[in-house]
């Protein structure tokens, strides 16, 4: 039986890919389609079989598993809605408070959820990369994260960039917190050793792009993943529902979907 998922902020750019890749899915199907209040798709047909609606519990009701990315304004709604239908949850939505990454926490004790800023295959490889790089290479090499998005992204710098930047503080024994140096323009100052600086650019239709540089006075060494278009995530994200489904309680990322060693 394919695998029924319901999806919620289905209207948005995100929404519309993880639709366009459950509907040219063989083993997934969607439940459900919640969309915010007042949204003109609420009514429409969002797959033969199901139409859009702003009401949680009608997106919920018939599903095994729930993709999320919607804004974090309809987090802690929607959020609490999964928990009371007992929908196992992929949350890829991004930048999230403080308090509610510490919610969704909270609900992994509770239900199977996976949680990732990209549900990207290849950027996961990549965050995976940046781990192994920092480590290998002294703090020597200058780390560099380039942030590149469409100009109408909210979060800056990216969830995406903010992972690249606790992998690599993590392996050097350091938190992010302590080493992140945030380049804005006009604004320059001298580069602490050990640093981990990063800079993003909001322009255009890009979907994606992260560069990692480790540069020292002989060499650079550079990481870089680069999203043609919005369905790497939604085919990620069906991966990573498809993996979740029979899993028992527990907070997971795309590290464990994949299979990546602890």
């Amino acid at each position: 039986m394919p695998l029924r998922i319901a999806v919620l902020g289905a209207g948005g750019r995100m929404g519309q890919a993880v639709l366009a890749a459950i509907a040219d899915s063989d083993d997934a199907m969607l439940a459900g389609a919640l969309v915010r209040p007042g949204s003109q798709h609420v009514g429409q047909p969002a797959s033969a079989d199901v139409a859009y609606t702003d009401q949680p519990v009608g997106a919920l009701d018939s599903a095994e598993i729930v993709i999320d990315f919607t804004l974090p304004e309809a987090f802690n709604s929607n959020i609490s809605a999964c928990l009371e239908a007992r929908c196992p949850l992929v949350v890829g939505t991004t930048g999230l408070s403080s308090a509610q990454s510490n919610r969704l926490r909270e609900i992994g004790r509770e239900l199977p959820v996976v949680w990732s800023p990209n549900m990207s295959v290849g950027v996961n490889l990549c965050f995976r990369l940046a781990q192994l790089a920092a480590g290998t290479l002294s703090t020597d090499y200058d780390a560099e994260i380039l942030d590149v998005h469409h100009r109408y992204k909210r979060d800056i710098p990216s969830g995406t960039a903010l992972q690249f930047g606790e992998q690599i503080a993590g392996a050097r024994s350091q938190k992010l917190d302590d080493v992140m140096e945030f380049r804005t323009p006009g604004k320059h100052r001298q580069r602490h050793r050990g640093a981990v600086g990063m800079s993003a650019i909001r322009a255009g239709a890009e979907p994606g792009s992260h560069t990692v540089s480790f540069i020292s006075e002989s060499e650079t060494v550079e990481i870089r993943h680069r999203a043609a278009h919005r369905g790497a995530y939604a085919d990620g994200a069906l991966r990573a529902a498809r993996w979740l489904a029979g899993r028992p309680v527990g907070l997971y990322s795309m590290a464990d979907v994949l299979g990546f060693p602890a």
